[in-house]
């Protein structure tokens, strides 16, 4: 099956609360390949590739995010694969 894309940008209370770092690890584990960065408006931004399920189920870890985190909304854009992404990592 094809690798698929998703945009998530995370709303609420996830800056400085290691929330990059938590999508981080969580992508690692499930194989997928992309990123994740703060954003001025204080959201994080993540994008990330690779099978649809392992997808979701980074989906669902973003609507609770770290122990300190307090997630009010979280925006879900699918798209194709670029299947350029090789890693996943932090943005600074």
């Amino acid at each position: 099956m094809a690798n698929q894309r998703i945009v998530i940008r995370i709303h609420g209370r996830v800056q400085m609360v290691m929330f990059r770092d938590f999508v981080q690890r969580k992508a690692r584990k499930l194989g997928l390949s992309g990123w994740v960065e703060n954003e001025d408006s204080g959201t994080v931004r993540v994008v990330a590739e690779g099978k649809k399920s392992d997808l979701k189920e980074l989906i669902d870890l973003c609507y609770n995010g770290p122990i300190l985190a307090k997630v009010s909304k979280v925006d879900i854009d699918w798209q194709k694969a670029t299947n350029k992404l090789d890693s996943f990592e932090i943005h600074y």
